[in-house]
């Protein structure tokens, strides 16, 4: 290890060696590229689906809503994702990138697809939305830009599994993983399992669209693909988790209360949580209804019991660790004398929050058959998800860049009085876009009809007056949250090229 270049980080005490450092570096400078993308996208989408501004004709609707869903919903976090197994795998344990070159080859394969995909939506040859699902048939190339990300990013999730291995060779620790990397280790294991789905279903369907196969079957792509799109989702909650473990670690100095009911956690979404993906498909006539129900009324249930230990476990960690500093007058000294103006510590409080109260239990009514017969395919699916992969992972990870850039960049942030507002104002956005969702999907709102009054229709059809409501609550919200995107984007890039470098 004497001939790699490592050194300690003055403000966390880690240990980084230079390769990961450089890894770590350009996949979350992807990944804010692909956020910046991906949120003007949605900020297009939220003021054309808001009646009183309707922004955008169809043809370019649909086309920025296949974008902003590829874009914000798997590039984003899955770079992210990425530079967090660096992060878990080599600083996190004090030791280097074993295979610096395997995670140089996954970035480009990840680049160049991401760069793929946005052309060909852009030129107009994938008008297919997020799902792409069969007879929809989109340019070839579109499916091989999708293939070479996915492969892109299984390289990158299996570094994660050669840099433990070797590391704990080389005494990078000696009985289990930290906290923090054995929930990567989760989130790794699923991603691995996910994206040999998109393998499985994106290669036949790139040769379907090459007219090599003549036909593949529709019901067949919508299991698979899901096997896919929900479980992706999926590695973003072990990741998302493992940030607000590591984060408060940091942070407030917190320790687990009960280090192994935690990682039981971890362990139950890998045994469960891929397995209870299928809510997307509860009204497809294929399945049968004890499939249907084994699959969200029990196995899913394993899985919200994982979430469920996480929520009770690290608000208490943060609480006895705040205690220990000293904040122990009456119930909730701790509570008020908690950093909030750190955006750090402001993310994870508010992705908790939110992913809870918006995300989680609004998962658990969705994914039960009885109740997603009414709901399904309505604007307040679309809410759900806006409060799990924006409200809960994309603020958590806003708070963790907080702390990779002094760590990892060696700068200081800069704007710190709008950095301190930023996940506030993105969250408030979020949160107020994800119920106005929720409440006009309530009344029937399409989740993704270009034009909810459906002017020109040879039938009429009017909505309940009180959706005007809720589609101006999500307008307004888009905008706040659009607001907070441009700042986290105008902070981070600010402090990686203008911030006050640190330590040299």
């Amino acid at each position: 290890m004497a001939n790699f270049q490592f050194r300690t980080d003055p403000l966390s005490g880690l240990k980084i060696e230079k390769s990961s450092e450089n890894l770590i570096k350009w996949n979350v400078i992807a990944a804010l590229a692909t956020l910046a993308v991906g949120g003007l996208m949605a900020l297009l989408v939220a003021l054309t689906r808001w009646p009183s501004v309707h922004l955008l004709g169809a043809t370019n609707y649909y086309r920025f809503l296949t974008l902003h869903g590829i874009d914000a919903l798997l590039a984003w976090i899955i770079f992210f994702e990425v530079a967090l197994v660096h992060f878990t795998s080599t600083v996190l344990l004090g030791t280097r990138s074993y295979v610096p070159w395997l995670g140089w080859l996954a970035f480009a394969l990840m680049l160049i697809g991401g760069g793929v995909i946005n052309v060909i939506v852009l030129l107009g040859g994938a008008d297919v939305m997020f799902t792409s699902y069969v007879p929809l048939k989109a340019d070839p190339i579109y499916y091989l830009g999708v293939i070479l990300f996915a492969v892109g990013a299984l390289l990158g999730f299996i570094i994660f599994f050669i840099n433990v291995t070797l590391s704990k060779r080389d005494g990078g620790y000696k009985r289990s993983l930290p906290l923090g990397s054995f929930g990567m280790a989760a989130g790794s294991i699923i991603a691995v399992l996910t994206l040999a789905h998109g393998a499985a279903i994106f290669i036949p369907t790139l040769l379907w669209a090459l007219n090599i196969i003549g036909y593949v079957d529709p019901a067949a792509y919508r299991l698979v693909f899901w096997g896919l799109g929900h479980p992706s989702q999926q590695i973003n909650v072990s990741a998302m988790v493992a940030v607000w473990y590591m984060t408060a670690a940091f942070v407030v100095g917190s320790k687990p209360v009960n280090e192994k009911l935690s990682r039981t956690a971890f362990v139950l979404y890998i045994l469960f949580i891929n397995v209870a993906s299928e809510h997307h498909l509860l009204v497809d006539p294929v399945l049968s209804t004890w499939h249907k129900i084994v699959n969200t009324s029990y196995m899913m249930h394993l899985a919200v019991l994982a979430s469920m230990i996480h929520a009770f476990a690290i608000p208490a960690s943060i609480e006895v660790a705040l205690r220990r500093q000293g904040f122990t007058r009456g119930l909730f000294e701790w509570l008020k004398k908690a950093p909030w103006g750190n955006p750090a510590f402001s993310g994870i409080a508010i992705s908790i929050l939110l992913f809870g109260f918006l995300g989680g239990i609004t998962g658990v009514i969705f994914g039960t058959e009885q109740f997603n017969i009414i709901r399904h395919n309505t604007w307040a699916i679309t809410g759900h998800f806006h409060g799990t992969v924006v409200a809960g992972t994309t603020i958590a990870f806003m708070g963790f860049t907080y702390l990779l850039i002094p760590y990892i960049f060696k700068r200081e942030i800069i704007w710190k009085g709008f950095a301190t507002i930023q996940p506030y104002l993105y969250g408030v956005g979020v949160a107020t876009l994800s119920i106005g969702m929720m409440s006009a999907g309530q009344f029937g709102v399409p989740r993704r009809h270009y034009d909810i009054t459906f002017s020109g229709a040879p039938f009429s059809f009017t909505f309940d007056p009180a959706i005007d409501m809720f589609m101006s609550m999500m307008g307004v919200g888009g905008v706040l949250a659009a607001i907070g995107g441009v700042l986290y984007i105008l902070i981070s890039f600010g402090s990686i090229i203008f911030g006050k470098k640190i330590g040299d």
